[in-house]
């Protein structure tokens, strides 16, 4: 996946369920790219926000079925990443959310 850091993160993810993984345990989460691997991951996440990462957890989110008129179709599958960052570090981007 050799990319810039801006290919293999695509976008944060801000739910409620992610707000609560990082107010308890300082987890935070992005959608990344299919063929992204945790080391390409967390040096994209130190390189773009100047922080240290602890942890890496992944997982591919199946994409859904749909009825369309055509009959049925699915939405592409797409990759989530949950980063752990060591103790004291913060995310400025996602404190404002």
């Amino acid at each position: 996946m050799a990319g810039s850091i801006y290919q293999v993160l695509r976008r944060p993810l801000v739910t409620e369920k992610t707000n609560a993984l990082r107010d308890q345990k300082n987890d935070y989460a992005f959608e990344v790219a299919n063929g992204a691997n945790k080391i390409e991951i967390r040096q994209a996440v130190e390189q773009l926000f100047g922080v240290k990462v602890k942890s890496v957890r992944t997982a591919v989110v199946r994409g859904k079925y749909r009825r369309t008129r055509r009959g049925l179709g699915q939405r592409p599958n797409w990759k989530k990443a949950i980063v752990t960052l060591v103790e004291g570090q913060v995310i400025e981007l996602f404190e404002g959310a």
